[in-house]
C-alpha cells in the first residue's frame, strides 16, 4: 500500500503542547442558558484558535457571531478533490469543573495507578481502565484531581490544530481543499444549531471526537428528549392533611419506578437504550422532570417514550388532583442512517488509520456527536479517534502518542483523497 514518504518523517509534532495550553481556557458549556453560545468563555478559546491559525498564515479564517471558526486551507493539488472538513469541539462537559485545569504529564508510564495530587482519593487505576494496557512507555495527561481533563474534544482541537500546522510548513503534503470547523456548545446538544453549511462548503467531513486511537465511528445513538411538568396541590403544611399533593414526591416516585435491570444506563450496555433521568427542579406546586431517551435504533425510541408515559400516568393516578404534560422532542438521531449512503467516507477513514500502523476499528457509539446531526444536515460525517479516556469527570486522561497518531490519521485521511480523486 502506498504510504505518502512525508507524513512518517515528521517528527516534531507540537500537539501535546497545543493540547496543554487548550486545556487551561475554561470553555464548561451551560445547558440551562438561552445564550449562543451558552457561555461566552468558550469565545476565549476560539479567539486564540483563530489567531494561532491567522499566524500560520492561513488567509480565510474567522470567528462567527455565534463562536464557530472557520478556516480555509486551500488545495495544492491540480486535481478535483472533494472538499473534507475536520470539526471538534471547544467545550467541556458541564457534569465536572473546567475552571483551572492544571494538566500533568506522566512521563514512560509503566502500568502503575496513577494518583491525582490535588486529590489523592481521584485514583485512575490500571485495573478499571483497560485501554491503559496499551499505554505501556506512552505519556500520559492527567488532570490534577479537582477538575476535568478537557481531552474532551480539546484533543481532537489539537489534533487539528496541528495537522493545520503540519499542512502549511509542508507544502509537499498534497491534498485539496481542507475545511476547519470548531463549534460551541456540542456538550449540551446545540453544537451545530447556527453552523452555516454553505460558508463552510464542504462535500464530507470528519469529526474528531473519539475516544480508543484506532477506532472510528459510523453509528450513534438516535435521541430524544423528554420533559415531564408535573402540576401538584400546594398547601399550607400546616394544614395540609388529605389536602397537599407534593409534585417533587410525585417526581420521586416517578424516578424510583422507571426499570433498574434494563432502560437505564447503569444496566445496559453495547447497543442497548435506555430512558435516563437528567434533571429535577421544582417545588411543591410545581415539578419539571427531564430525560434523555436513547437507542441504536431510532424505531424503539417512541416505545421508550411510550413507556414512560404509562410509569408517568400510573404514578399521577395515586394522586388525586394532580396532572402533567409530557413533552417529547427530537435532538439527533443515528448518523449511519447517511453515511451507509456515502460507504467511500468511512472506507477512507478506516484506511487512513492503518496507514498510521495503528489497527482501525469500527465502532458505535453509546452517544452522539455533531457529526450525528452534520450528516443528517448534509454533511456526511463520521468521528474518528482522538485518543482521550473517562471523558466528562476527573478522571479523564489522554495519550501524548495517541493524539499524535490522530493527527497522522488527519493527514492521511487528506491524502487518500486526493490520491482517489
Amino acid at each position: 500500500m502506498h504510504t505518502p514518504e512525508i507524513i512518517p518523517t515528521i517528527t516534531d509534532y507540537q500537539v501535546a503542547a497545543h493540547f496543554m495550553r487548550y486545556v487551561q481556557i475554561d470553555t464548561q458549556s451551560d445547558p440551562y442558558s438561552t445564550t449562543f453560545p451558552s457561555t461566552a468563555k468558550q469565545k476565549n478559546l476560539s479567539k486564540l484558535l483563530v489567531e494561532e491559525l491567522l499566524a500560520m498564515g492561513i488567509k480565510d479564517v474567522h470567528l462567527d457571531e455565534h463562536g464557530y471558526v472557520y478556516a480555509t486551507i486551500p488545495s495544492n493539488t491540480t486535481k478535483q478533490v472533494p472538499v473534507i472538513c475536520f470539526c471538534s469541539h471547544v467545550d467541556t462537559s458541564p457534569d465536572c469543573s473546567g475552571t483551572a485545569v492544571k494538566p500533568i504529564v506522566h512521563t514512560n508510564y509503566q502500568g502503575q495507578d496513577i494518583v491525582l495530587p490535588d486529590d489523592p482519593a481521584v485514583v485512575i487505576r490500571y485495573a478499571e481502565h483497560p485501554d491503559l494496557a496499551n499505554q505501556l512507555g506512552h505519556d500520559i495527561i492527567t488532570a490534577s484531581g479537582t477538575t476535568l481533563l478537557g481531552a474532551d474534544d480539546k484533543a481532537g482541537v489539537a489534533a487539528i490544530m496541528e495537522a493545520a500546522r503540519i499542512w502549511t510548513s509542508h507544502p509537499q503534503i498534497k491534498h485539496g481543499t481542507i475545511k476547519i470547523l470548531f463549534t460551541p456548545d456540542e456538550e449540551i446538544g446545540r453544537g451545530v444549531d447556527y453552523v452555516d453549511l454553505q460558508k463552510l462548503g464542504a462535500d464530507f467531513g470528519y469529526t474528531i471526537d473519539g475516544e480508543k486511537a484506532g477506532t472510528i465511528e459510523d453509528e450513534t445513538f438516535s435521541a430524544d428528549g423528554a420533559k415531564v411538568t408535573i402540576l401538584g396541590v400546594s398547601v399550607h403544611p400546616g394544614f395540609a392533611k388529605n389536602k397537599m399533593q407534593n409534585a417533587l414526591k410525585i417526581a420521586a416516585k416517578i424516578i424510583d419506578s422507571l426499570p433498574k435491570d434494563r432502560l437505564s444506563p447503569e444496566s445496559t450496555s453495547g447497543k442497548e437504550g435506555f430512558i435516563h433521568p437528567t434533571h429535577l427542579s421544582g417545588g411543591v406546586e410545581q415539578a419539571i422532570l427531564e430525560f434523555i431517551i436513547r437507542d441504536h435504533d431510532t424505531k424503539n425510541l417512541a416505545r421508550y417514550a411510550n413507556e414512560l408515559e404509562q410509569i408517568i400516568k400510573r404514578t399521577i393516578g395515586d394522586f388525586p388532583g394532580c396532572t402533567y404534560v409530557l413533552d417529547i422532542h427530537e435532538q439527533y438521531r443515528n448518523m449511519k442512517e447517511v453515511l451507509d449512503q456515502y460507504p467511500e467516507v468511512m472506507s477512507v477513514g478506516l484506511e487512513a488509520i492503518e496507514r498510521t500502523g495503528l489497527t482501525s476499528e469500527r465502532r458505535s457509539i453509546r452517544g452522539g456527536t455533531d457529526g450525528s446531526r452534520l450528516s443528517f444536515m448534509g454533511l456526511p460525517c463520521p468521528n474518528v479517534f482522538a485518543g482521550g479516556h473517562a471523558f466528562h469527570g476527573k478522571m479523564e486522561w489522554v495519550s501524548r502518542q495517541d493524539m499524535e497518531r490522530a493527527v497522522e490519521t488527519i493527514l492521511h485521511i487528506a491524502c487518500i483523497w486526493e490520491e482517489r480523486a
